[in-house]
């Protein structure tokens, strides 16, 4: 388990943030072969096979991580602070979604509302357990609400990771409601 974990903050790390870390060139989607992620990941001490990578995608807590239909590509599925457009399409979202942070970051989310800052977007959760073990991981977990539906019929766009992350570009204060 813990190596399952090791192999998987690798990953993140690769194809997330420093693909250039082993020397990875992604494609414009966050795609890389798997067979060169492979071969790369050796220059790091990391000796991976087709099984092992499916164990970590299917397993994952987060479910970070996506083959294509032929296991011949793999990329994250969103969290990326590198410059890559993940092609997926604006989707009506429900009414409310959800965003767990720690006690430290409301006063400046309540002022500023929630920024995507070095990533690609702000990720927001169907429900309130996800949000709590999200904000859980940066200190003493905060809810807020998320008025979706205002924000759709505003012209805010959402869309839905692999993994069923909600997405959205930022959300204003003015839909934030702490729970």
């Amino acid at each position: 388990m813990k190596n399952v974990i090791k192999i998987s903050k690798f990953m993140s790390l690769v194809l997330r943030h420093q693909p250039e870390l082993i020397g990875l060139r992604l494609d414009e989607q966050g795609w890389v072969s798997v067979e060169e992620l492979k071969e790369k990941a050796k220059t790091k001490g990391y000796h991976l096979d087709l099984d092992t990578l499916k164990y970590v995608v299917e397993n994952n807590d987060k479910k970070r991580f996506a083959f294509n239909d032929d296991f011949s590509r793999i990329r994250a599925s969103q969290g990326h602070s590198i410059k890559i457009n993940l092609g997926y399409e604006p989707t009506l979202p429900p009414d409310f979604l959800y965003h767990g942070t720690a006690t430290r970051f409301v006063d400046a989310i309540m002022k500023e509302g929630l920024q995507k800052r070095n990533r690609h977007h702000v990720h927001l959760s169907l429900d309130l357990d996800t949000a709590y073990q999200v904000g859980n991981r940066h200190g003493k977990a905060v809810m807020l609400k998320i008025d979706a539906k205002a924000m759709s019929a505003a012209g805010y766009k959402f869309y839905v990771s692999e993994n069923g992350v909600w997405l959205a570009e930022e959300v204003p204060v003015q839909y934030i409601e702490l729970t």
